[in-house]
């Protein structure tokens, strides 16, 4: 079988830490099957007046194929238009890669557009032109953030619905799709995996010698993005809560983002207590996990976010928010605790409560049963494979 996998969300030169979770599942596929990716990258005329506020300008020296992950990888270039791009992100996403596609046409079985929009619905359209069947792997944020968007919306309930399959990353998240019109049939849930050769259960006093974190005390870590909808202003707000009842406890932000330098400034309140460790290289973030006494996630909205999968693999307990899938990986109290998006008093009384509460790793890794990308991967063979063998009769 022959995948060409069609998405914005994988890593390139520029960003090699990005969507490691795309690179990680899509790399194993590899091993089932041939891939080939198009991680594309945005460009719009005089981008270089935006200087690097601008991703079109950041990205512009990327090259055009790369061997990323083990995989064959192009970065073609899709014409986008800021402030107004949601009405015609998705054709001029699908009339950028036409010539792409074209191309390898008669070398492909089936197209896997990661991200739903603009991607996967472009996908869905070239699909339909040029008689590729084509499988929409849906991720969080584009169903729960934009494609709430009222533009977006109609794109989505008019190109769902003729997909030949849908994946989504999470139960709650495979309903929306439903809800916004694909075939409930055809949605299947496939989970995402651990590297458990680098997360699994490891000291946590040598880990915070690994990356240079205080050896006594507790510490509090959280993975993700450092943006206002991934809750790391409430986590800050929340921070201030614990911090003034217990005088040992360190918060560690691993990530980057918009919220980053309030964060910082914020910081210096703090006396040291409240670390931004920034974007981390991916063999670094077992330690960074593993450092902690308890791993939070505060997001406002989520699919089934690694960062949490990760921190059951490193035996680590959990306190995150009640959204997208967390709740079905997060369903036992022997895991952690679950509390209300944007409520930093409840978060901060979470947190004070798993302080306190003692437990053993690897009862959290036992009850938590997380999947390899391997066994992540061949479930998404298997309906890649179901959707190529189909007659077009059944697509």
């Amino acid at each position: 079988m022959r995948v060409l996998v069609v998405t914005k969300i994988f890593p390139n030169a520029r960003e090699p830490h990005a969507a490691t979770f795309n690179r990680q599942q899509f790399t194993e596929l590899g091993r089932l099957c041939d891939v080939e990716v198009l991680a594309t990258i945005p460009w719009f005329p005089f981008a270089s007046l935006a200087g690097d506020r601008s991703r079109a300008h950041s990205l512009r020296d990327v090259p055009a194929t790369d061997t990323i992950g083990g995989l064959p990888v192009a970065h073609p270039r899709y014409l986008y238009l800021p402030r107004i791009g949601d009405a015609v992100a998705s054709p001029l996403y699908a009339a950028s890669l036409l010539a792409d596609l074209v191309r390898r046409r008669d070398r492909v079985d089936v197209i896997l557009g990661a991200w739903a929009y603009p991607d996967g619905a472009a996908m869905v359209m070239l699909g339909a032109l040029l008689g590729i069947p084509v499988v929409l792997k849906v991720h969080g944020s584009d169903l729960n953030v934009i494609g709430q968007r009222p533009v977006v919306q109609a794109h989505l309930r008019r190109t769902l619905p003729h997909a030949a399959g849908l994946v989504a990353v999470s139960r709650p998240l495979g309903e929306a799709a439903i809800a916004l019109g694909a075939r409930p049939e055809r949605t299947h849930t496939v989970a995402n995996g651990i590297d458990r050769q680098r997360f699994h259960p490891r000291d946590r006093v040598a880990s915070r010698r690994a990356v240079g974190l205080p050896e006594d005390g507790r510490v509090i870590t959280c993975v993700g993005r450092l943006e206002r909808e991934k809750g790391a202003l409430d986590l800050v707000d929340a921070f201030s809560l614990v911090s003034a009842a217990h005088r040992d406890v360190t918060l560690v932000l691993v990530g980057d983002g918009g919220a980053r330098k309030e964060i910082e400034e914020r910081a210096r309140r703090f006396g040291g207590r409240l670390l931004v460790a920034g974007p981390q290289p991916h063999d670094k973030v077992p330690h960074y996990l593993a450092a902690a006494n308890i791993v939070t996630l505060p997001s406002w909205n989520e699919g089934t976010p690694n960062a949490v999968l990760e921190a059951f693999a490193c035996g680590r307990r959990v306190v995150a928010t009640a959204v997208g899938g967390v709740p079905d990986v997060l369903h036992s109290d022997a895991l952690g605790a679950l509390v209300p998006a944007r409520d930093p008093a409840a978060l901060a009384t979470a947190l004070q409560t798993a302080l306190s509460r003692p437990y053993q790793p690897e009862d959290v890794v036992e009850v938590a049963g997380v999947r390899s990308w391997s066994e992540s991967a061949q479930q998404l063979h298997d309906i890649l494979a179901r959707v190529a063998r189909a007659p077009k009769s059944a697509r």
